[in-house]
């Protein structure tokens, strides 16, 4: 069956059980529902092991619910697809590849030329100079770009981020933030972003999701009410520090 309408993810009832060593169970995520349209920005928030990498990699097709569904433009998701990127946190390159290699990798997998479109993508995430080299003489900052650059250049419907920026430090973290938010607005996909920074979750989102302690569940939707588009400004506006003081007050202890 599927299911049409303007969602580009949908978590239906989703609940995931990991069974432990000794042979019990630990549940990761508990009867989820949520839908996601088609374009919108969502951040993923809520303390360690309330379930948010799990039902992002629900969402990219490398695992499966115990029970429920997971709907991607109106079809159960079955398996990973190059329309669904993931982006983790650690940067994920082949080291035995240059930068240009890398980010040309997927196109050469589905045997379109490339040459253009690579360049344009090392351009936009200022790797041109570096293009020739390989993924260990790049800083951390460059390769979470290479990273994101190698997801991008497939033109993925739906983005999924992983805490992407997590090892960054405030000034590279800023710039990438912005770097992604102008990636997202050229290509229009969708995106779920996986996040520890609360403050990140409100500048970037359209809307935060919070979790509450495993099992996850949803334990609150807040909507943005900040205009685009974002900007670092706006985290000195009363708009910002309403909704981030909700989400610091509703946030489990």
């Amino acid at each position: 069956m599927a299911v049409t309408d303007n969602a580009a993810l949908r978590f239906e009832d989703v609940t995931r059980v990991f069974l432990d060593e000794r042979g019990g169970s630990i549940t990761a995520a508990e009867e989820i529902n949520l839908t996601i349209l088609e374009g919108e920005f969502i951040s993923l928030v809520g303390p360690s092991g309330c379930g948010k990498s799990t039902l992002l990699r629900l969402a990219a097709g490398l695992d499966s619910p115990t029970t429920g569904k997971v709907w991607f433009e109106g079809r159960c998701i079955e398996g990973p697809s190059p329309q669904r990127g993931l982006v983790f946190q650690s940067y994920n390159a082949f080291p035995w590849l240059t930068v240009r290699e890398n980010v040309a990798f997927g196109l050469q997998e589905k045997g379109e030329c490339a040459n253009g479109k690579v360049k344009e993508w090392l351009e936009f995430m200022g790797l041109s100079e570096f293009a020739d080299s390989f993924p260990k003489a790049l800083s951390g900052g460059m390769r979470q770009r290479l990273a994101i650059a190698r997801t991008m250049i497939v033109e993925p419907r739906l983005l999924l981020l992983d805490e992407p920026f997590g090892a960054l430090d405030e000034t590279r973290r800023d710039s990438m933030q912005q770097l992604l938010l102008k990636a997202v607005r050229q290509t229009k996909c969708t995106v779920i972003l996986v996040t520890h920074d609360l403050r990140e979750s409100v500048l970037l989102a359209d809307r935060v999701v919070l979790l509450k302690p495993r099992p996850g569940r949803i334990l609150k939707v807040i909507d943005s009410t900040l205009a685009k588009p974002r900007t670092r400004e706006q985290m000195k506006t009363p708009e910002f520090l309403e909704i981030y003081e909700l989400l610091v007050h509703s946030f489990p202890a």
